[in-house]
């Protein structure tokens, strides 16, 4: 790999600079250019049908700025533009943009392709940067400037022809990050003398890094070094639009905004040339993290993932923030464990989200809690703990978490896969609530003065009758198999809770039993009767004890 062939890029000598002091406080300006910068990077794009889809879908999440194409450049994304138009698909709120080149029939093709629209947008482009002047276009600084200017005065032209009042003006200097910032800052002002904007009939000036060649923090420089020194600043919107050639597209867009820019171009999950574009959903939902309304819907996220999926032909990965498959999830033990404890803590405070792991509420965007802990080798105790309370309202004691965790270890381990809480139940109940060698059958108990047992159980398939006495119906019931089984032990934690709630609820008992050798054994038992449940549990207990 030689490195020595590429250069390093020469960041902004900027000694001023103040957006590494701000916070974004409200959401940008949006608009969707998955239908033109998204659709034209598929390997298979869109057909009519479903871009009309992913259209209302985009509708539908919030977007009042969006994309639809470039509709001179094939009959389909005409045919798409003039389908929007004549069907009046486009809601009285939502602005439509196209994208034009700064080439004559082109900018007159476009025009002829949104006549009757009620608003849109006009995105005149033009390539500024030294290595396209150089190498694509050969032309001076002058000539490029002059492009730029011969189709901003063309679009003004149309535009009253058609109707002004009907358009918004857009002029993306292409490949701004490789321009020089003097120069992008005179090539902008030049159009905006064209076009000649105003507080109440402002201009996008959108600023691309059309290939991410920088530090997200050196595109924010060049951002505020154009807010700073260009014309007309209360009559333009700076608009961003971030490629994500170095994985940073997200991070620039944000610094971006800090540095002064009003409006986002981007994505939903970043599809794009190349690497792809921002990714407005990681963007708006991190600002909804910060207690940010972003002013989108992404309530349903696996709706977005299923249109998006089944419109490009593309898969979300399942580490995609916020909407991937596995986002909500955990493996690790610790992690398990602090997500068990945060989310039981959070019945204090439920206004207020604050769970280690989680950044957001996973019901926010339509997901539940169910899937967020799965059990394999790497899981712990927390883990396995949450599984069984969550889905079959078993809720150990501590102790006998820490023992039954190892159990559900073991056995990953072994199996080398994620266990499902199927599995996990099955392991608990073959683990305590065991009825070899011993099995309760029947009992009674009398009270006076002191509990009397009597109780007829199963051992090694011999049915037998024992009696016992003590200070309660579990103290005699103990002795009683002392005095059988000839076997030492003593119940060092008894507990218990309701499975279920109402008329027909059932009761669990845990025990944790030391035997002569002083090590703990643990039984559990199920059962309608508290009575029974604590006997059944005394039995698995002692079971475990003779089988070890």
């Amino acid at each position: 790999m030689n490195f020595l062939k590429y250069s390093a890029f020469k960041p902004i000598l900027k000694i001023d600079r103040k957006w590494p002091g701000r916070i974004i406080e409200k959401a940008p300006i949006w608009c969707s250019v998955d239908l033109r910068d998204g659709n034209q990077s598929l390997e298979n794009p869109m057909n009519l049908v479903q871009k009309l889809d992913f259209f209302s879908f985009l509708v539908e999440t919030g977007f009042k700025e969006i994309e639809i194409g470039f509709p001179a450049a094939s009959e389909t994304e005409y045919s798409f533009t003039r389908a929007l138009i004549e069907g009046g698909l486009i809601p009285n709120d939502v602005v439509i943009q196209v994208l034009t080149q700064s080439r004559e029939h082109i900018i007159r093709k476009t025009f002829e392709a949104i006549q009757g629209a009620k608003k849109a947008v006009v995105h005149l482009y033009n390539s500024t940067s030294a290595l396209q002047r150089e190498v694509v276009f050969n032309m001076s600084k002058h000539e490029i400037t002059q492009l730029a200017v011969d189709g901003a005065a063309l679009i003004n032209k149309l535009a009253n022809e058609y109707g002004r009042e009907k358009f918004i003006f857009e002029y993306s200097p292409e490949s701004f990050t490789g321009t020089e910032p003097d120069y992008a800052v005179e090539i902008c002002n030049a159009v905006l003398d064209v076009w000649n904007p105003s507080p109440n009939n402002k201009v996008i000036i959108n600023l691309p890094s059309t290939v991410e060649m920088s530090t997200p923090n050196v595109y924010a420089d060049q951002i505020e070094y154009v807010c700073d020194h260009i014309n007309y600043r209360d009559s333009v919107i700076i608009s961003l639009h971030a490629h994500n050639d170095r994985g940073t597209a997200v991070a620039a867009t944000e610094l971006g905004v800090m540095a002064g820019a009003d409006r986002v171009e981007g994505t939903l999950f970043g599809n794009g040339e190349r690497t792809g574009n921002a990714d407005i959903l990681t963007i708006g939902m991190n600002l909804y993290s910060q207690g940010i309304d972003p002013k989108l819907d992404f309530s349903k996220i696996d709706d977005m993932v299923s249109i998006y999926e089944r419109s490009t032909g593309l898969v979300v990965h399942p580490r995609h923030p916020y909407a991937g498959a596995l986002v909500f999830t955990a493996f690790s033990g610790s992690h398990q464990d602090a997500i068990n404890k945060g989310l039981a803590r959070l019945k204090d405070h439920p206004d207020h989200w604050e769970v280690p792991y989680l950044p957001i509420d996973p019901t926010d965007v339509g997901r539940t809690y169910a899937p967020i802990i799965r059990i394999n080798s790497q899981s712990g105790k927390g883990g396995v703990a949450f599984i069984l309370e969550q889905n079959f309202g078993i809720d150990m004691p501590k102790a006998m978490q820490v023992h039954f965790g190892d159990v559900v270890k073991h056995h990953t381990d072994k199996c080398g896969s994620e266990i499902q809480p199927d599995k996990i139940f099955e392991l608990f109940k073959q683990e305590y609530i065991s009825e070899t060698p011993v099995s309760l059958f029947k009992f009674m108990d009398t009270t006076n003065g002191e509990t009397i047992v009597e109780a007829k159980l199963n051992i090694d398939s011999e049915l037998r009758i024992i009696t016992g006495r003590g200070e309660g119906i579990i103290d005699a019931f103990c002795q009683a198999l002392r005095d059988t089984m000839r076997i030492q032990f003593e119940i060092n934690q008894y507990s218990e809770h309701s499975l279920e709630y109402g008329s027909r609820s059932r009761a669990i008992t845990y025990v944790e039993i030391s035997g002569a050798d002083h090590k703990k054994y643990y039984g559990a038992g199920i059962s309608g009767s508290i009575s029974r449940s604590s006997l059944r549990a005394v039995v698995s207990a002692v079971n475990n004890l003779i089988s070890h």
